[in-house]
């Protein structure tokens, strides 16, 4: 029906404005709308398959019923161009010996996986599309090497990019006939760090000892933090986990500290950091994850002897993810092989989305020209995905120029097709998509099914606290903070806890930074509010041991504070932004050290939440909530997984959902501005990066395309808007 009551009031939902659907959904939800016909409670549903409309959600025998006649944004399906047709899986090849063995097992192969499994000597690049049956290929090499060419386990050398990986290679390859135990222990893997390490750990045990590593964030940080304090950086203002990740950059890619002349402040002091943390290591004899791989390089370099000892023990490499290696690994790669060129790399060009590391996908797009024997080999049949998916995912990553040209074939088709859904914002986005997973669980599936992905991880608030509410299980596959206790969001909302409560001495140590004022402010604060008889909101305008336009700036907002906890929510933020100095401070400090998730956006995004509540209190207490809820989330094992893309990549999913198909989400903003500068690399990442998100799911996946964004206007991203274009003008005529 289209029709409700809320306080006695009808509520049309053909002439409801856009923007007013998630307040009339949060009000369906307490009780609050109820039927013009029997007065019982109704609910509104706001999902993906069908348009808006108010229902019991109890049985009753209320037969009152109206369609929503309101113009409204139905999602629009992708069909394929060219229909599905099933391939005749006819092999050229004859199984025999170990790979006949291997087939009555159900280990089958197709022949272009034939071809990698049974191409054993010289370069090989295997080209593994998503869904490829990489790990099979993989896998099935390893064991046909050593079965049936007899080549010795101990002289193959399998690195994979995750410990987990290379355990479940072992564990496949302890399935597989013949395989003893014995034979796959023998077998040198698992990840560029653990393999390397353990090799200059050989060498020199004391210099090398466990006890010396910096295992732990915190005690990266600590170091960098103390020579932070040489230069008089403040440890509450400086992005110093930003730092470190900048090092670890400078670090892979090989750039020596001495050949870095930045420019701009923060990276010119990020140097500094760099520098003096090199330095303190060595005077101590630390070391980090990094100086386990460039230490591997300086020791083969440095000792002819052993690194020929090693050439003669290693014979065989197989390197997994090649697209997502660096220059120090594969420097290091290059030097163990040089005697034999047997290095089998695979991998996916279209899947390199690590470049903030140092990855570097020229390695693999230029392999034949370092390599110029190399054979080639593409995996072009898709297993995981079905024909619209994949030809949806064929179709985006085409656009890409800097690629090798090759083209997924799906093994089924599935009558769900890709789908663009078009809600009002971020709130919308999320009631939608969780409604959605409420019918699909309803008929059938399981919340193991579902992956919700985004590009950033401020961009899961929203759909954590809806799901929150929902009561539905999931998991964040993230370590990543809760989002009320990010940096600049926490130095915002200080200003409204301290409306509340002025002597809140969490958010007045907050609160100091945004006013550049040094930590040991509190505690002269703390003592003028006693000898004054004051709240610290108020011993704020007594300060005297700081500067005249300090002090002058200080008797100005401090009255300021007792009006904010009168206002609503986004008022008393847009007040503290622009009365209080705070949109200030975001210019000088909101972009410090990262790109990607910028302070400014935090803010916005706040916003977007604020819209919701009345009142700061209410505001606040739903933040607690929420801050608490995060730390609980983790708990279930059969549950919709919320994830970055990143963090997505290698898995699969029956569904997923993508959030933020937008412009400045996907592409993001760096992106664009990168590319309006002239450098298109970043946004070719872009597309590689929604690429995996597509190929992620089996069945199902689905586009969420939002008018608003971060309070602003949104057009559908660049990588999707030719689809929604065509399918709109096919549907107009």
């Amino acid at each position: 029906m289209e029709r409700a009551l809320y306080k006695g009031k009808p509520i049309h939902l053909s002439v409801l404005a856009r923007e007013k659907y998630e307040a009339v959904y949060e009000l369906s939800l307490r009780g609050k709308i109820v039927c013009m016909h029997c007065g019982e409670p109704l609910k509104l549903y706001l999902g993906i398959q069908k348009t808006p409309h108010f229902y019991h959600n109890e049985p009753t025998a209320c037969s009152f019923s109206l369609t929503n006649k309101r113009q409204w944004n139905m999602p629009i399906a992708y069909e394929p161009p060219v229909p599905f047709q099933q391939k005749k899986r006819t092999k050229t090849y004859e199984a025999t010996g170990y790979l006949r063995i291997l087939s009555e097992a159900g280990v089958s192969l197709d022949d272009a996986q034939l071809q990698a499994v049974t191409t054993t000597e010289g370069p090989l690049l295997v080209l593994a599309g998503a869904g490829s049956g990489k790990t099979r290929v993989l896998t099935a090499r390893t064991a046909y090497m050593i079965a049936e060419k007899g080549i010795s386990p101990s002289s193959m050398m399998l690195v994979t990019f995750t410990t987990k990986a290379a355990q479940e290679m072992k564990e496949r390859l302890l399935t597989y006939p013949a395989m003893h135990p014995t034979a796959i222990s023998q077998l040198v893997s698992g990840t560029f760090h653990s393999i390397f390490y353990r090799m200059v750990s050989h060498t020199d045990r004391e210099r090398w000892h466990t006890s010396r590593l910096l295992k732990w964030d915190w005690q990266r940080e600590q170091l960098i933090k103390e020579a932070g304090r040489e230069i008089g950086l403040d440890e509450r203002q400086f992005a110093y986990d930003q730092a470190l990740q900048q090092i670890s950059y400078w670090k892979n890619t090989r750039t020596d500290v001495d050949d870095l002349h930045p420019t701009e402040q923060w990276k010119a002091q990020t140097v500094y950091l760099y520098k003096r943390y090199e330095e303190m290591k060595q005077a101590q004899r630390l070391f980090d994850f990094d100086d386990m791989l460039i230490g591997c390089y300086d020791m083969l370099l440095e000792r002819p002897a052993l690194l020929t000892r090693y050439q003669e023990r290693f014979r065989y490499f197989l390197i997994d993810e090649f697209q997502d290696i660096n220059q120090v690994q594969y420097d290091i790669i290059n030097l163990l092989c040089a005697h034999t060129r047997n290095l089998c790399v695979v991998g996916d060009d279209d899947q390199a989305i690590y470049s903030f590391r140092g990855s570097d996908p020229s390695f693999i797009l230029k392999f034949d020209k370092n390599y110029p024997e190399t054979k080639i080999i593409t995996l072009t049949e898709n297993y995981r995905s079905s024909h619209s998916i994949v030809s949806l995912a064929n179709t985006v990553i085409s656009r890409n120029r800097s690629r090798q040209k090759k083209q997924m074939n799906a093994q089924f088709s599935a009558d769900e097709l890709p789908l663009f859904f078009f809600p009002y914002d971020e709130e919308e986005e999320a009631t939608m998509v969780v409604e959605d997973i409420k019918e699909r669980l309803e008929n059938g599936a399981n919340p193991v099914d579902f992956a919700i992905l985004y590009r950033t991880n401020t961009a899961s608030r929203a759909i954590f606290e809806r799901l929150v509410q929902s009561k539905l299980p999931f998991m964040l596959a993230s370590d990543s903070e809760s989002f009320y206790e990010r940096r600049f969001v926490r130095y915002l909302l200080a200003y409204l806890r301290l409306s509340i409560n002025p002597n809140d001495e969490k958010a007045m140590n907050d609160l100091l930074v945004s006013l550049f004022l040094k930590q040991t402010i509190l505690q002269e604060l703390k003592a003028l509010s006693i000898l004054e008889d004051c709240s610290l909101v108020k011993a704020l305008a007594k300060l005297t041991n700081i500067q005249p336009f300090q002090r002058k700036k200080l008797k100005e907002i401090v009255p300021l504070f007792k009006q904010l906890a009168k206002l609503k929510p986004l008022e008393a933020i847009e007040l503290v932004e622009t009365e209080m100095g705070f949109s200030e401070f975001l210019k000088k400090r909101g972009n410090d050290g990262n790109i990607i998730e910028r302070g400014a956006d935090d803010i916005r995004d706040v916003k977007v939440a604020a819209k919701k509540f009345k009142t700061v209190p209410a505001f606040l207490r739903h933040i607690d909530d929420m801050t608490e809820s995060a730390k609980h989330v983790n708990k279930h094992e059969q549950a919709i997984q919320l994830s970055t893309i990143h963090r997505a990549k290698g898995l699969e999913y029956k569904y997923v959902y993508i959030l933020g198909a937008v412009e400045g989400s996907i592409p993001h903003d760096y992106a664009l501005e990168a590319y309006r500068n002239g450098d298109i690399l970043p946004l070719e990442e872009e597309r590689r990066l929604l690429y995996v998100a597509i190929t992620r799911a089996r069945y199902g996946v689905f586009f969420s395309v939002p008018s608003q964004r971060r309070l602003k206007a949104a057009a559908p991203s660049r990588f999707l808007k030719e689809f929604i274009t065509k399918i709109s003008e096919g549907v107009r005529k």
